[in-house]
């Protein structure tokens, strides 16, 4: 049997503390309080698992990763370093990296439409309670059932105005409609448009593929998503994204087994925002992906200030733990190192309770999986320098990067697609026509009142509603981006 792949995170008294790549599907976290050098470690993990061929995702809530794209520099405190830590292949150098922005000023543009969202997400998106999730859900099954697809917040307030216009027709088969409900989800998503949401909620969508890519030397593509504006104003829009993307591999991507590496590694920063005030069946949907992705090859790191920042259930499937020091200010602080301590595999040579509170800056308590994947002992682990630069690109440096992307070009302008609009349109003039020459014939005719008249379908219904509505600038809002099938995932 060949040599199990693995990288090097940094050494415990000169002795190399590894990570098996094979066990790198496993997931992990890197956690500790601001200013221990969570960053840093992220940066090497990237840099790690980039040189082994593996495509990464990483949010980038500061900024300071963008420099993973620049070489390093020649240090003392780099060279003091790389004195007790033995890395043999150690050279300063750029690595392979696309960059990413929900608003186009610092990356590429990255969306995905409100159909591929889908009702629970956007209920968590939009802080809706049960029954105006229930009515979310309703919206999602009549678009399913009448063949609309919703792409973007107009699409979908077009669709909640109709349901409220017909909730009497809509009743019996979708339940109660409330008028209250529908005006609340209204205002909430006039204030997520506010927050910038409408860059995100568009086409083109991303592809998946474009997010996991090799160079050409093999070496895999790190896509940076610059995220330091979206967590301050619109945190729940980072989560949300991070939830549906996640989402999308899982439903996506096939099944492999036990891989040799990871087919891609996602870290997502400031954990705690995709867990906090989110309703049950959305922390269960987490729980579900995290436990079941791992088949699809697809790492997930979790990067926070605590580990309790993360469910049990999510915590307890993390393979790869990285604890930066923490602080005992409190005596809940004090609650929480204990606990930490003990969630590692004891080492008797370690007191982990007390070195928590003791690590240096650039220095974590680490736990790695062996072959078989079980704990190895808790090492208390002096972290390898990056071999890209430490802190962010210039603006100058990031458009030159930019500018050299292969991927230049392919999301900077937003599509509306042709048909929804036109055909919408063109179907409510030809019934109009149809309609003027039924009520000439009628009056020619004398004709009598018609007798059991068949209910009109969603569709008829909410062509009339877009007939009398066409020609004003509502009405051209009102029926934009309505096409083909939703749900399930069906693009």
């Amino acid at each position: 049997m060949s040599e199990q792949l693995r990288f090097v995170i940094g050494a415990d008294n000169n002795i190399p503390v590894e990570q098996l790549a094979k066990m790198s599907n496993r997931h992990g976290l890197i956690a500790g309080a601001t200013g221990t050098g969570k960053t840093i470690t992220l940066q090497i993990l990237a840099e790690s698992f980039s040189r082994l061929g593996v495509p990464v995702f990483a949010a980038d809530i500061k900024g300071d990763l963008s420099g993973i794209a620049a070489a390093g520099k020649p240090h003392a405190k780099i060279d003091e370093r790389l004195q007790k830590i033995p890395l043999a292949e150690y050279v300063q150098r750029p690595y392979p990296t696309v960059f990413w922005d929900i608003f186009g000023q610092k990356g590429h543009p990255i969306r995905a439409t409100i159909s591929e969202m889908g009702p629970l997400l956007l209920s968590n998106l939009l802080g809706l309670n049960d029954t105006q999730s229930g009515l979310m859900y309703s919206c999602f099954k009549i678009a399913d059932d009448d063949g609309l697809l919703l792409l973007d917040l107009k699409d979908l307030r077009a669709l909640l105005a109709w349901m409220g216009d017909h909730a009497k027709e809509l009743r019996s088969e979708y339940g109660n409609i409330s008028g209250a409900s529908i005006g609340a989800i209204q205002r909430k998503l006039l204030i997520l448009e506010e927050q910038g949401a409408e860059h995100f909620f568009s086409e083109p969508a991303v592809q998946l593929s474009d997010l996991m890519q090799t160079d050409f030397s093999g070496n895999g593509v790190i896509s940076i998503m610059d995220v330091s504006t979206l967590v301050s104003e619109s945190p729940r829009v980072y989560a949300t994204f991070l939830l549906w993307l996640l989402s999308e591999l899982f439903e996506q991507l096939p099944e492999v087994g036990d891989p040799e590496k990871p087919k891609m590694v996602f870290f997502f920063d400031e954990a705690h925002i995709l867990f906090d005030q989110a309703p049950k069946p959305l922390i269960q949907k987490i729980e579900h992906v995290v436990r079941l992705i791992r088949s699809k090859g697809v790492g997930i790191y979790f990067i926070t200030q605590s580990p309790l920042d993360i469910p049990e259930e999510v915590l307890g499937q993390l393979g790869l733990k990285i604890q930066h020091a923490l602080r005992a200010f409190t005596p809940n602080d004090r609650k929480v190192i204990k606990s930490v301590a003990r969630s590692f595999r004891t080492n008797e040579k370690i007191d982990a309770e007390t070195v928590l509170t003791d690590l240096g800056i650039g220095e974590a308590l680490v736990s790695t999986l062996d072959a078989k994947g079980r704990p190895r002992p808790v090492q208390r682990t002096l972290i390898r320098p990056p071999e890209s630069r430490i802190g962010p690109l210039t603006d100058d440096e990031r458009k030159e990067r930019l500018n050299r992307s292969p991927l230049k070009g392919r999301y900077d302008g937003v599509v509306d697609r042709e048909s929804a609009y036109e055909m919408l349109k063109k179907r409510a003039e030809e019934l109009q026509v149809l309609q003027d020459e039924e009520t000439q014939q009628q009056a020619a005719a004398k004709a009598k009142p018609a007798k059991g008249r068949k209910r009109q379908s969603i569709g008829e219904a909410f062509i009339k509603s877009a007939a009398r509505s066409i020609g004003s600038s509502v009405g051209r809002q009102i029926i934009r981006g309505v096409l083909g099938s939703i749900f399930g995932g069906k693009r």
